[in-house]
């Protein structure tokens, strides 16, 4: 479902991005791990179609960015690490604005805003501003609105910024359930105790390379620690 070939994304002498080579599955949910600074956030905004890369390519569902943007953004739900809004509009507001841009139709739309809303707690408030909204709440209304679509893949930067434990747990359970579903999840995060948790396979990146991946059972097979966990096997890995 997503294939990243030599993709790279060069600022002059800094390599962010320094090609990396991936495929992920349908189904997979995929934890990309790093220090600060390793080119997550860029690999996403790649993924994403928010930046063209320096060098290589992004192919979703079998679509490549460069060359159909508009078609492949429609496969995706993105989800950043920090909620970007319009914020004199009311959630609802919202909701409908982003059903436009991916061509839901009003049917679909009242039926899919209504569950949504109330899956992520926010249906009391739904007709309010969402300037009066706390960073936890607009937090969960972009998620609410990168699933409105049904996207067949869900790209997510630090999806637990933000949220209480409740809304953690929330998460957590649905991107499970939308795996189970078939929705491809490719998740950048520090919660290394999330990706430990849900995560199909790890990616490993730092200073811009993808420097391993696996699952968890293979990368502490790469250490010789089998008892290790994946913070074990990140400090290895990353020094």
């Amino acid at each position: 479902m997503i294939q990243l070939i030599n993709l790279s994304k060069h600022y002059g002498r800094i390599k962010a991005v320094n090609h990396i080579n991936l495929s992920i599955s349908k189904g997979e949910i995929f934890g990309f791990i790093g220090p600060n600074g390793a080119g997550k956030t860029t690999t996403i905004q790649l993924i994403g179609g928010l930046m063209a890369p320096t060098e290589g390519s992004v192919m979703v569902d079998g679509i490549n960015m460069a060359l159909e943007p508009e078609n492949a953004k429609k496969k995706i739900g993105l989800i950043p690490d920090r909620p970007f809004l319009y914020e004199k509009l009311t959630a609802m507001e919202f909701l409908r604005f982003t059903a436009d841009i991916y061509g839901v139709n009003a049917t679909e739309f009242q039926e899919k805003s209504g569950q949504l809303l109330q899956m992520f707690s926010l249906m009391d408030r739904a007709h309010e501003l969402i300037e009066s909204y706390s960073h936890g709440m607009k937090q969960r209304l972009i998620m609410a609105g990168a699933l409105l679509h049904d996207p067949l893949i869900i790209v997510v930067d630090e999806p637990m910024v933000g949220l209480d434990p409740k809304g953690m747990n929330m998460v957590k359970t649905l991107f499970l359930k939308l795996a189970e579903k078939g929705t491809t999840i490719f998740m950048s995060t520090h919660t290394l105790r999330l990706a430990e948790d849900i995560c199909h396979r790890i990616g490993i990146i730092n200073q811009g390379e993808l420097i391993a991946s696996g699952t968890i059972n293979e990368l502490k097979e790469k250490i010789k620690i089998d008892q290790a966990d994946l913070e074990e096997v990140f400090f290895q890995f990353t020094g």
